[in-house]
């Protein structure tokens, strides 16, 4: 029997942008998202993680995602919504809601829990996928991120975080065969980094140099898809069923080229190899976009007037503009008004302009940034190391992005 259904992640509901705030863009996506499901009806929607921002999130973020799920249940009824915690969610939040979620054919698993007797309850990992005739199509095996606290030291097998990610993937994965049918097929859906990857910017670091990245081969050949979240660019990770559905607004300029989409999956596990696997990426209309200027100071405001022009009568949907530019000599102290009065009307929304210094006989870059964004513990400490005269250090660094990571993981158990 086959199985259909739509891979998301990354939603990020409640993300500020530069001191902006992305909800309009975020209502045009799930409004196209719930066209998809009205049109296409599929037995499920995975969502990977990261569905907020941050871990308290907003009422007004709560409120998209309860009334999206409230409107995809009257769309769709028979289609169930899976989600899992992502390293910015609250595993324990989105868990709380499960008898209201299950009004809605819905499930969340947040976090890793353990039977009476210390062991992994793989139970609650497992999520059967069911037809409209309400007969079991695939299995989907729901992994959460995991944080190290949840895992290791179950047994001699679960020493370190790295043992204990391989056991879990091993026990859930046997557990799963020995519940699966012949014509049922395997979903693992994971939030984490695997190796070889592509980042951005956006995605909030771990700990540096990629070294909690997985590899792929804690998924063995048994599983059909691997429908994965945390990093925004849609890409295929070794093989091809082994997928990033990406974020669905790009979350920093990084991310302006990226093309977001929404990764459609059939998979009839009674057919062979080749008629097994159907995928379609369903491109996500941008509706604000992001848009980067780089120029010569002499030529930057002739390109700032030739921008397309065109009223956008509200500001929460008016275009993100970047400005980069390059000069040896000083700049006018007027430059951002010169910018502000080239700008076509009511259309923009400047958010940072920066200088990149040329040395002449060098080829790297200085790059010295206006910037209205709030700054990260990692630019602050950056910024404190600089200014007490000590030299950058990789070794430092990483310390100082495994204490953030640990306080991350402490706050987050920490919530009701």
């Amino acid at each position: 029997m086959a199985v259909h259904f739509l891979h998301t992640s990354d939603w990020h509901l409640g993300q500020f942008f530069h001191n902006h705030d992305r909800e309009f863009e975020h209502t045009q996506f799930l409004d196209w998202l719930l066209k998809q499901i009205e049109e296409k009806q599929p037995n499920a929607l995975l969502i990977a993680g990261d569905i907020f921002d941050v871990i308290n999130p907003a009422s007004s973020a709560q409120k998209q995602l309860y009334q999206f799920l409230a409107t995809a249940h009257h769309l769709a009824p028979h289609m169930q919504t899976l989600m899992i915690a992502g390293n910015h969610d609250s595993g324990y939040r989105i868990e709380q809601v499960e008898p209201f979620l299950s009004k809605f054919n819905a499930k969340a698993v947040g976090v890793i829990s353990k039977t009476s007797d210390n062991k992994l309850d793989l139970d609650r990992l497992l999520v059967p996928i069911y037809n409209p005739e309400q007969k079991i199509v695939a299995w989907c095996l729901a992994l959460p991120y995991l944080r190290s606290a949840e895992i290791t030291g179950l047994n001699e097998h679960t020493s370190n975080n790295q043992s204990a990610i391989a056991y879990l993937h091993q026990q859930l994965i046997a557990e799963a065969r020995s519940r699966q049918e012949p014509d049922q097929a395997l979903i693992l859906m994971s939030h984490a980094h695997m190796q070889g990857g592509e980042t951005s910017d956006s995605e909030r670091p771990i700990v540096i140099g990629n070294e909690e990245a997985l590899s792929t081969a804690l998924f063995e050949d048994g599983i059909d898809y691997v429908a994965l979240g945390h990093l925004h660019k849609p890409q295929k990770v070794g093989k091809e069923h082994i997928r990033y559905s990406g974020s669905p607004i790009p979350l920093s300029f990084s991310e302006l080229n990226y093309k977001h989409q929404v990764v459609e999956v059939r998979i009839d596990p009674t057919q062979s190899n080749e008629q097994r696997f159907q995928y379609e990426s369903l491109i996500i209309p941008r509706t604000v976009d992001l848009i980067r200027i780089r120029a010569d100071l002499n030529e930057l405001i002739e390109k700032v007037k030739a921008l397309p022009p065109g009223e956008i009568e509200q500001l929460y949907a008016r275009h993100f503009l970047e400005i980069e530019y390059t000069t040896t000599a000083p700049p006018p102290v007027d430059l951002r008004q010169q910018i502000e009065q080239a700008l076509p009307p009511n259309r923009y929304r400047l958010l940072r302009i920066s200088r990149i210094y040329q040395q002449v006989m060098d080829t790297d870059s200085q790059i010295s940034k206006i910037d209205l964004a709030p700054p990260t513990p990692e630019s602050l400490f950056s910024t404190l190391w600089k200014k007490m005269g000590y030299e950058p250090d990789d070794s430092v660094q990483r310390d100082f992005l495994q204490l953030l990571h640990e306080a991350q993981q402490d706050i987050d158990l920490q919530q009701p």
